[in-house]
């Protein structure tokens, strides 16, 4: 796969989001995690989601794609924004904001027939908001 095209860039950032999930979840399984460790490990399983969506985009073309990939887009940006300034992950509002905004990612990316990983702030911090991982349609 070459880095450049969409497929590329999406493994690529799989790989990245990967690893820091690894680690945030075996450093303390018991114990909330590290807000602004978790608020990164969300923004880059974003930005891998947003490339994922750009990819089965482009490989399906329909409304419903292209509403997941805005959506995907969106989540991804909300995240970003949580994830930065002075306090990465500690910003109730903008946290607030990067779960809204993955609601309607979710629910776009269902309607499109993809399967669904949920890395919210909210869900990772509180297991009953909702299961991680949707099964597959």
């Amino acid at each position: 796969m070459h880095a450049k095209t969409p497929a590329g860039r999406t493994a690529g950032a799989l790989r990245l989001s990967a690893r820091p999930l690894d680690a945030l979840s075996a450093s303390a399984p018991d114990a909330a995690p590290d807000p602004a460790a978790d608020a990164r490990c969300a923004r880059n399983a974003a930005a891998a989601a947003a490339l994922a969506a750009q990819v089965a985009h482009s490989a399906d073309g329909s409304e419903a794609a292209l509403r997941a990939l805005r959506a995907a887009l969106a989540d991804s940006q909300a995240a970003a924004v949580a994830a930065g300034g002075p306090a990465p992950g500690r910003d109730p509002s903008l946290n607030s904001a990067a779960d809204d905004a993955e609601e309607p990612a979710v629910a776009a990316a269902r309607e499109a027939g993809w399967t669904v990983v949920s890395c919210s702030t909210t869900r990772r911090t509180d297991p009953s908001a909702s299961p991680p991982v949707s099964p597959p349609p």
